[in-house]
């Protein structure tokens, strides 16, 4: 890969304005339907490859959702890319003033490993709909995917303008050393650093989607099952808790515990069976090396004994069943760092209005989830706690709402992505004036004069009065 040659290529495509029609634009994303409409069992095999993902969720949570990203931008780009007309003022009377999205040009996709279909390519829809010129870089901790991305993308799309990259840390780096338009990174905050750094050598702009400790604060007064269901989906359901909004730990009163714990454990019953290990609707943990990092995180010393479910782990086939620790210690190493994996602590208060201290004591979540019939405390909550999003009575389902922004704040991220937002996220908002040779105000020009400058402060002060005054020489 001669990264400079690349992203050479794809200016040299990029200065023909190819990219910038609204038909170029309409092409490449139904070429992007296509792949997702002609190959969905081999991207569902290659996600069952890279992680065990359940056929089921592979559709819904990547395909699915690449999909209805696609039908929306294509059902709303003449409406995206029209310019927005907006207000003028006396200053610059007669005149007429309009917002016109552009494309900034030539940008870069970074994907993650743990959504690695639907995180490579929603950036990408938004990046093609904006009119760019795009390298993506799938993760190569996720290398079925990769592989089908490239060729899929090799198969169907414009490559004098979209291409795909595999590799890793050296491909990336590369990547990294050259000159970009921008930048949309998805992953850690570690690596997010190192994006960041190597953006602002070349003053790029940069989106960064990580993550941080969800929390998820479950109140007395509601539907336990419902609640226990939700929580589960939101954990377990997505990619068995290696999600980005995957709810990280749990906090409720002391006297809420057994109840709610109860529930979760009928539940899990439920949805996975007796020997979790053995269900085929949890995915695997992805490499050994994450699943040693999650077996640190439960070897701890603090919280050996604070497993009150699971805790079964099979090394040879990297699964690690549903598992809750109550009580673990706020400085034990499971509460210092994003979980991301099945391991779900619950941590308890004297009154659920704590938990809106506790929270605001730590990082800006990517995600915050409340349980609760209190529309006082919903409030409270809503008006009180910082994070990418909020949720009530539900969680991770805010992602599939393309009239929401995603994306985090402080250590979860900047800058956001679906539907329009990704759109936007890719373009330079132009500003443009226009004016005609009538109207001339003969007081803006030199020689300066008492009256001239009466004239124009009383214009610029919006004072009519003042105004007529100057003018008939009061």
């Amino acid at each position: 890969m001669d990264a400079e040659a690349i992203v050479k290529e794809l200016r040299g495509t990029y200065g023909t304005g190819k990219t910038k029609s609204y038909e170029w634009r309409v092409s490449q994303l139904k070429a992007l339907l296509k792949i997702g409409e002609n190959h969905e069992k081999e991207i569902a095999a290659a996600l069952y490859s890279d992680l065990s993902k359940p056929e089921l969720e592979a559709f819904i949570h990547e395909i699915s959702m690449m999909k209805t990203a696609c039908k929306l931008a294509l059902k709303e780009l003449k409406r995206w890319m029209k310019p927005e007309k907006v207000k003028t003022s006396l200053t610059s009377f007669p005149s007429s003033a309009e917002i016109v999205p552009e494309p900034l040009g030539v940008v870069l996709v970074i994907s993650a490993w743990n959504y690695p279909f639907l995180l490579s390519l929603d950036p990408v829809i938004g990046a093609i709909a904006a009119g760019n010129a795009v390298v993506l870089k799938p993760s190569e901790i996720a290398p079925a995917t990769s592989s089908v991305l490239a060729k899929l993308l090799g198969q169907y799309m414009d490559v004098s303008s979209i291409r795909v990259v595999e590799g890793a840390v050296p491909e990336t780096t590369a990547l990294l050393e050259q000159k970009w338009d921008k930048i949309f990174y998805t992953g850690n905050g570690k690596v997010g650093r190192i994006v960041l750094a190597a953006a602002a050598k070349h003053l790029t702009p940069v989106v960064l989607e990580l993550g941080g400790k969800s929390p998820v604060v479950v109140d007395s007064n509601i539907d336990y099952k419902i609640a226990v269901r939700r929580i589960i989906a939101g954990k377990w359901g997505c990619n068995n808790g290696q999600a980005c909004i995957s709810p990280d730990y749990i906090i409720t009163t002391k006297e809420n515990v057994p109840k709610l714990l109860d529930a979760m454990k009928q539940e899990l019953e439920k949805f996975y069976g007796k020997d979790p290990l053995k269900s085929g609707d949890l995915s695997r943990i992805v490499n050994a090396n994450h699943f040693q990092r999650l077996s640190k995180l439960l070897d701890d010393n603090k919280v050996v004994d604070k497993v009150v479910h699971g805790g079964q782990r099979d090394e040879n086939n990297l699964k690690i069943s549903p598992t809750i620790l109550l009580d673990v210690p706020e400085d034990s190493l499971i509460m210092k760092e994003e979980i991301f994996g099945p391991l779900l602590p619950i941590i308890t208060v004297n009154k659920v209005e704590d938990s809106i201290q506790f929270i605001n004591a730590r990082e800006k979540p990517l995600a915050a989830y409340l349980f609760t019939s209190n529309k006082k405390l919903e409030e409270e909550f809503v008006m009180n706690i910082s994070a990418g999003g909020l949720l009530i009575n539900d969680t991770t389902l805010q992602v599939a709402l393309s009239t929401l922004p995603f994306g985090g704040v402080g250590e979860s991220g900047m800058g956001s992505c679906h539907g329009k937002f990704s759109f936007d996220s890719f373009s330079h908002k132009k500003a443009v004036l226009r004016r005609s040779f009538a109207g001339d105000v003969p007081a803006r020009y030199p020689p300066y004069t008492t009256g001239k400058a009466r004239f124009l402060k009383a214009l610029l002060n919006g004072d009519i009065i003042g105004l007529i005054r100057a003018l008939i020489g009061w």
